[in-house]
């Protein structure tokens, strides 16, 4: 988004969670008091069909419902509006709803809404949202109220059940939203199909949204321990710390600079929780605009970009050892992660390397590079990471960088309409497993828009996701990353970074929602 864009974009930076205790919440019945949440994210839809990022992830968590979901500290998918689900053929997944469920405006939810959800998603294809991840579903029928079938186009998928629990998996409600387009937020507010743990009771778009208990809740999180939550959003990442250090909000989530992270630690006010993230950083390439001219010009050009740039100096003098560097698409600790980059070109810059790849190819240097990023979504310190790769660049004398910042709402659109010839771009993931960072990205009609598509790239990720042995499937992931980063670089890979929570002394459950789902619960948060 979880470009996940998420980063689904997963949707994807560094992931922060500051809480400190403050007085400002309101006693709900029976749920505590309430919650401030603070985010630099901005929700780009509450329609599930357009969003793809990280700021409409926060939002779908807590109010959609899913057939399956991730329970908090764990990375595998339980049943959360379905009963259960199995493999009933090699190319047939199966649900069994939970009887009498219902949207929070009283609207039955069956197997037909779910039915809906995923025959919309599919048909609307928004070049925002995130489809991509249902690349394998053929078609879905709900024979009768509690049965949901997926008929897939690839027998085996591994990661199936995984995707369920993604953006591209929550159910809406039928009589509600269109079924060929976008439904506005103030539409969706106003009718109220929701049916996870919460509700939107008052909709400021990115300025102001207030959350109260969904008391029909029927699902895999239980009833919230917080009923009421109020998300602020902020423009600057100061803010955000300033209001977190003031105690004006009890939680500061995406994204607080590395230097405010360092400054919190030496907090004895606050904690400072720690967990392995899946987020990543790169550099996404056009193929149709980018320069280089040819395609083997244009090739030559994305190798010398990736051999050029100084991975540890990012990871160090910006961000301040909060991220790691990046050597493939899919980051360590993962089944299956390798490092083919710097196995084929090495860990260190090499500018000898680099103008090779241009000579050989024929581009003249220096090359320009019209390098677009962006701060509001990505934070603020993607002003100094973008810098210093522009002077990273231009020191080897190959390339002549212009850079330029978009807010997040315009960088979407440019960027999936051939706007950026260059683009900074991160993950956060949609689910653990390795397929979540190589499918939506590099299938055909692929969530980057930007172009790349390759007959053996995508035979190879058929091959991956269908392998049921553990260790064929991990050898079977390491040559398609090895090929991806040889043959192709449609992406530069960059940083990787952690899940890093700052808690007041008297809020509990943080812990429990820093797991690899990458999902943020309201409800396991209380004080």
């Amino acid at each position: 988004m979880r470009a996940k864009s998420v980063a689904a974009v997963g949707v994807a930076g560094l992931v922060v969670l500051a809480i400190a205790g403050c007085g400002s919440g309101k006693t709900g019945g029976g749920g505590g008091t309430g919650l401030v949440v603070g985010t630099t994210d901005k929700v780009t839809s509450l329609d599930p069909a357009m969003a793809y990022d990280n700021g409409s992830l926060l939002a779908e968590t807590q109010v959609y419902q899913f057939l399956l979901n991730f329970p908090a500290g764990e990375a595998s998918p339980k049943p959360d509006a379905a009963e259960k689900c199995e493999f009933t053929s090699p190319t047939v997944y199966s649900c069994t709803m939970k009887p009498g469920l219902k949207f929070a405006n009283g609207d039955p939810l069956t197997a037909k809404s779910a039915k809906f959800s995923f025959d919309r998603m599919l048909k609307i294809n928004h070049p925002q949202g995130p489809a991509a991840l249902l690349g394998n579903l053929d078609h879905t029928d709900a024979p009768d109220e509690k049965t949901v079938n997926f008929t897939l186009k690839v027998a085996n998928d591994q990661t199936f059940p995984a995707i369920l629990p993604t953006q591209a998996a929550a159910i809406v409600d039928e009589k509600v939203f269109p079924a060929e387009s976008i439904l506005d937020d103030d539409a969706v507010v106003k009718a109220k199909p929701f049916s996870g743990p919460y509700t939107i009771s008052s909709y400021d778009k990115n300025k102001l949204v207030e959350y109260k208990a969904y008391p029909d809740y029927n699902g895999l999180f239980g009833k919230p321990k917080t009923d009421n939550v109020t998300v602020k959003y902020y423009g600057e990442a100061a803010n955000l710390k300033l209001d977190v250090q003031q105690g004006n909000i009890d939680v500061a989530w995406h994204t607080l600079a590395p230097t405010d992270i360092e400054s919190l630690r030496g907090n004895d006010k606050v904690t400072v929780h720690q967990s392995p993230g899946g987020d990543t950083r790169y550099i996404v390439f056009n193929l149709n605009t980018q320069p280089g001219g040819t395609p083997a010009g244009k090739l030559a050009v994305r190798k010398a970009v990736a051999t050029a740039i100084d991975r540890d100096a990012l990871a160090k003098d910006v961000w301040k050892g909060t991220w790691s560097p990046l050597y493939s698409p899919v980051p360590q600790g993962l089944p299956g992660a390798s490092e083919p980059f710097k196995d084929i070109y090495g860990a260190k810059p090499n500018k000898d390397a680099a103008a090779k790849f241009l000579a050989d190819a024929g581009v003249a240097t220096p090359v320009e590079l019209n390098l677009q990023y962006n701060t509001d979504h990505y934070g603020q310190t993607s002003s100094e990471e973008y810098a210093a790769i522009k002077n990273q660049l231009e020191a080897t004398g190959l390339f002549k960088v212009n850079l330029q910042s978009t807010e997040w709402v315009s960088y979407q659109r440019a960027r999936s309409t051939d706007g950026y010839p260059l683009f900074q771009f991160g993950w956060f993931p949609d689910y653990p497993d390795a397929d979540d960072y190589l499918t939506p990205f590099f299938q055909p009609d692929n969530f980057l828009r930007n172009h790349f598509t390759d007959p053996k790239i995508t035979a190879e990720l058929q091959a991956e996701l269908t392998e049921p042995d553990p260790a064929k499937r991990a050898a079977a992931l390491a040559t398609l990353q090895h090929d991806l980063m040889a043959d192709f670089m449609p992406i530069v890979p960059l940083l990787t970074g952690n899940q890093i929570a700052v808690s007041g002394k008297s809020v509990q459950g943080v812990e429990k929602t820093l797991d690899p789902s990458s999902k943020f619960r309201f409800g396991v948060l209380s004080k």
